[in-house]
């Protein structure tokens, strides 16, 4: 199962460290688009199209977007936002990942499965 997450609600730097990403997305005053060098290998179409997902996300709500790994291969969703950015929409975070798990199921299941098989060793 896909889940959006908050990291500043659940997760601390400890936790922080086992869990490997893959994109984040920062839109506050300098936009950035970081893919980790891990996943060089997926094709040039879906990195993509998971890096306009991505930066459409930030460009709707705001703040800082990241699609990260748990240690089991679960793909997550976190968002968070520096204090000075106004513009970041807490409820708009929740409706726009719940909005992403259901476009975007195809392809978001098939980030995890690769990640799965190639990380996890399933």
């Amino acid at each position: 199962m896909l889940r959006g997450r908050r990291p500043w609600k659940r997760f601390g730097k400890e936790c922080l460290r086992w869990k490997k990403w893959y994109c984040a997305v920062r839109a506050h005053t300098i936009k950035k688009f970081y893919l980790n060098e891990d996943f060089k290998g997926l094709p040039e179409q879906i990195k993509n199209e998971l890096k306009i997902m991505c930066v459409l996300f930030t460009e709707d709500v705001g703040g800082i977007f990241q699609l990260v790994f748990s240690e089991t291969g679960e793909l997550e969703f976190r968002t968070s936002c520096d204090e000075n950015d106004l513009l970041y929409d807490e409820i708009g975070c929740g409706l726009k990942i719940r909005q992403l798990q259901q476009t975007k199921q195809e392809l978001l299941e098939a980030l995890q499965m690769y990640y799965k098989v190639l990380y996890v060793g399933i």
